[in-house]
């Protein structure tokens, strides 16, 4: 049975598909109210301002291996590998706004995500600027499964006596 709102019988939430909760918005995407622009403008900032720090904390892990002494390879290498694995989470981040990962690449990809973060962070700021991330992918799926709700639930019209018999 579902929740009645008191009126007559009338059930509280609307019947069909629900939009899907996205991280930090709920479901506010899925017609801007409630704080929406300023939540994305919030993020935006936000995102930029942890990768700036990010920035920060990688900047002084080089420092201590310059103090450290270890050696120029080796400090070219922790160089290369974090802008390979930030170039690479960005990509991957910004692909999975538009469509949806698969759980197995996600799966093997997870420590170069966590090297490459300041990349995801990135990522995320920018497609604030036009979007919720992720709000593309997840308005085409809640349209389409509404468009498939209301027509499983139309009535035909006309008269079915007057239907013709197929000989």
């Amino acid at each position: 049975m579902s929740a009645e709102n008191g009126k007559n019988g009338i059930p509280d939430t609307q019947a069909g598909p629900r939009p899907e909760p996205l991280r930090f918005y709920g479901t506010t995407w899925v017609n801007h109210d409630d704080g929406y622009a300023a939540r994305r403008a919030g993020l935006a900032v936000g995102s930029l301002a942890v990768a700036a720090a990010a920035c920060f904390v990688l900047r002084v892990a080089y420092q201590g291996l310059q103090i450290a002494d270890i050696g120029s390879v080796v400090s070219l290498l922790m160089i290369v590998m974090f802008a390979i694995c930030s170039a690479l989470a960005f990509r991957h981040t910004w692909s999975g706004f538009t469509s949806r990962p698969d759980p197995d690449r996600q799966a093997s990809m997870r420590g170069l995500l966590a090297i490459g973060f300041v990349g995801s962070l990135l990522a995320y700021f920018f497609r604030t600027f036009t979007e919720a991330p992720g709000e593309k992918l997840h308005r085409a799926e809640y349209d389409r499964a509404r468009e498939d709700y209301e027509k499983r639930t139309t009535r035909r019209s006309g008269n079915p006596m007057k239907k013709r018999r197929r000989k």
